[in-house]
């Protein structure tokens, strides 16, 4: 069994950020686990055509390494990729990361206040400290539409992108029309001799403020980081502001409901596929879209959109609830991913070896501040519960998270203590506190969204402004801890 003070589990932002803390805090004496061959979690898996990000690049990125080489204000994920890798290298942490290595179960063991964590179903590690930086967009979610296991043709979700298989002169069909869609629709529709999109919700699209980043301003990026620094906190403000419609009032997104629809007039003229692309519930309730090119690609005269309820999947199409077949060849699942629950997926036993997911299921998914769980000594999510943004940058929240965890572990340190565990009071109080929030917001205006979890409570989203939870999370109140020698 090999040992260690402190486990990561993921190579995204979330566990290359905490790695990169550790060692400026001096603290050399840990691993990052990462299943796959290669890091980046999201941007690693994400390779679909037109995959970028929809937070301005300036912002969607650590505030401690700016990157001077962005090419577009919305990176594509190839950069994304790149930038992480170039953090990882910078801060010297590659050598710490550990490939190969799926964590399916840990175990926190009382007497000795430590993790036992198997890899790969056989060997184990100990560890001090569990940090679980999973995030919570890389596991694909597929529909369960009758028939899918029969089509003859070939099926791919847009996270596992196929791209050996040429789409030129293809019939496909596109099932979903959330994130992923809107961005890989509009580029195999160059493709495809026809393609078929399937759309049970219309979303909401507003347009997207996306430009070239030539290279002029970059190399005055690269000499003027102050420069760069200034443009990224008139976004991150911006979007702050923004968040007003959000968190405060559903009332206060009017104007951005009104900026969507004139949106969609402008780009779709036909009104009857105007109406069908209309979305019917309150703007903001989910994930609100940016595109510039969606719309018309969905105009193209091999293009449809097709909101009859899907039936079946038959060997060769998919049959609608009208009774029309659609011949494909080839179908792409646009249908997300598991984002409730994704941190269960691998079996963690607290005290009394009780599996969080059983808890989770039993009393409700919650988080203290969305990092530490009370029966889980030691235990540390990053984009744990409740912490997930609906309007700004999650490479905030994840550095607020880890400066918040880094508290934990110095204060572990420093007191000699074996273990650290959040007060169930302490827990509550802020379980309650967020969902009383969520009240009122526009997430809670009726509408069915991936921030809902198996039992229809908003377990994903923060409901206050990003400053509110750097605020919360900036000093460790040792008093909501229980400190065990």
């Amino acid at each position: 069994m090999g040992q260690t003070e402190v486990a990561i589990v993921g190579s995204g932002f979330a566990g290359l950020c905490m790695g990169i803390k550790l060692r400026e805090a001096g603290i050399e004496d840990f691993v990052i686990l990462e299943k796959a061959g290669e890091l980046g979690g999201t941007w690693r898996d994400n390779t679909y055509p037109g995959c970028a990000c929809d937070i301005p690049s300036y912002l969607y990125s650590f505030s401690f390494e700016q990157n001077p080489h962005w090419t577009r204000m919305f990176a594509p994920w190839d950069e994304i990729l790149d930038y992480l890798k170039h953090c990882a290298d910078k801060y010297g942490i590659t050598s710490k990361i550990r490939y190969g290595a799926e964590v399916t179960e840990a175990e926190f063991d009382e007497a000795t206040g430590r993790w036992t964590i198997t890899i790969n179903g056989t060997e184990t590690l100990d560890a001090r400290a569990f940090v679980a930086g999973v995030g919570s967009l890389h596991e694909p979610k597929y529909p369960d539409l009758p028939g899918l296991d029969t089509f003859t043709g070939t099926t791919f979700h847009s996270a596992q992108w196929d791209h050996e298989h040429d789409l030129t002169d293809r019939r496909v069909a596109v099932i979903g029309t959330g994130a992923s869609a809107i961005q890989f629709v509009p580029q195999i529709a160059k493709q495809a001799a026809q393609l078929d999109v399937y759309q049970r919700t219309a979303p909401w699209i507003t347009p997207k403020p996306d430009r070239v980043i030539g290279p002029r301003e970059r190399a005055l990026h690269e000499r003027f980081p102050a420069g760069q620094r200034t443009i990224r906190n008139v976004i991150y403000w911006g979007l702050e502001a923004r968040g007003l419609g959000f968190a405060a009032s559903p009332k206060l997104m009017k104007g951005l409901e009104l900026q969507a629809r004139r949106h969609l007039r402008k780009q779709i003229k036909d009104p009857v596929l105007r109406a069908k692309l209309t979305p019917d519930y309150q703007i903001g309730c989910k994930r609100i879209l940016i595109s510039n090119d969606y719309y018309p690609a969905l105009v193209r005269d091999h293009v449809d959109l097709v909101t009859t309820p899907i039936t079946r999947v038959t060997p060769t199409g998919v049959l609608t609830a009208d009774g029309v077949e659609r011949p494909c060849d080839t179908i792409v699942l646009g249908t997300g991913f598991q984002v409730s629950g994704n941190l269960t997926r691998m079996r963690i036993l607290g005290r009394d070896g009780i599996d969080l997911a059983e808890s989770w299921k039993r009393n409700g998914i919650g988080a203290h501040l969305g990092i530490t769980v009370a029966g889980y000594p030691n235990l540390f999510l990053l984009v744990g519960p409740n912490t997930v943004l609906g309007h700004s940058s999650m490479v905030f929240m994840i550095e607020a998270q880890v400066r918040y965890v880094l508290q934990a572990i110095r204060l572990l340190q420093r007191r000699g203590a074996s273990y650290v565990e959040v007060r169930e009071d302490a827990q509550q109080r802020f379980v309650d506190g967020v969902q009383g929030e969520l009240g009122d917001t526009v997430w809670q205006s009726g509408c069915s969204s991936w921030y809902l979890d198996a039992q229809g409570r908003n377990s994903t989203i923060w409901p206050e402004f990003t400053m509110s939870y750097w605020r919360r999370t900036r000093r460790l109140d040792p008093t909501d801890f229980v400190l065990v020698n």
